[in-house]
């Protein structure tokens, strides 16, 4: 897969790679387009947007692919300084709009509920200038927005779910190449696991070997869980995760995801 990114580019790229991370090679390695579908979350958007724009030249772009909210959230992110695009609702198809409309080779799935700790930029700068040649992806260490036991037991185990199945989820975000994530089909066009099935797909074209975990935290909104209740939250994601790897389509699955309640 040589010719994911052009040679002349890749050569260009490892003789300005030459530093720290965060020195004079930077502006040399590519910049990133973020993508973060959106459906009603003026609540956690400002908080994830402000890491995104306070990453100097790395982020070129943050794509905000809205599903048609009714708050704040687009208002949100153009005074931010977002692009907002309105596509079709549902996670898959919202990222697919984005990474469609997005205008660099480097790309950063994100939710809008997550937001990235201190020392991601320097982590994404290492890491594609790692790889220029963008065959592998990567994605950062899961921590939820909350105190006490239940989410660090939870985080734990998250981390061993990626140790041994190599199967992070969106909320960890994911950074990889365009021209990878072409490889893999796209974003598959799913209203829920679409993250699931392109980690499937990424792991399918390169192995576990392909698929880095980066050293800084994607921090998550434990809101759901302290809705749901950090038992009950944890099985009914365990049990749709594991009827969609029996093959139960995911739209039958949305009712569960969400608690018996249709989503909006």
């Amino acid at each position: 897969m040589n010719d994911a990114i052009p040679s002349s580019a890749r050569q260009e790229q490892k003789e300005n790679i030459t530093g720290d991370g965060n020195g004079a090679w930077a502006s040399a390695l590519p910049r990133l387009s973020v993508i973060i579908p959106t459906l009603e979350a003026a609540a956690t958007l400002p908080a994830t947007l402000t890491p995104l724009f306070e990453a100097g030249d790395l982020v070129d772009e943050v794509i905000i692919a809205d599903g048609g909210s009714l708050d704040e959230t687009p208002v949100l992110a153009e005074a931010a300084g977002a692009r907002v695009l309105i596509a079709p609702r549902g996670r898959g198809w919202q990222l697919a709009a984005g990474t469609a409309a997005a205008r660099n080779a480097w790309l950063l799935l994100l939710h809008a509920d997550t937001r990235l700790e201190a020392g991601w930029e320097a982590a994404a700068r290492r890491f594609i200038a790692a790889h220029p040649e963008g065959e592998d992806a990567a994605y950062f260490r899961f921590a939820l927005e909350a105190r006490g036991l239940a989410p660090r037991l939870l985080e734990r185990l998250v981390a061993l779910r990626n140790h041994l199945f190599a199967l992070p989820y969106g909320d960890q975000g994911l950074l990889l190449s365009r021209a990878l994530l072409a490889r893999a089909g796209g974003v598959p066009r799913l209203p829920l696991m679409e993250d699931v099935a392109l980690i499937r797909a990424l792991l399918r074209l390169g192995g576990r070997r392909r698929l880095h975990c980066l050293a800084a935290r994607a921090v998550t909104s434990a809101e759901k869980w302290e809705r749901s209740g950090w038992l009950r939250r944890s099985l009914r994601n365990l049990l749709c995760l594991s009827l969609y790897l029996l093959g139960i389509p995911p739209q039958r699955l949305l009712a569960l995801y969400h608690g018996g309640k249709a989503s909006r």
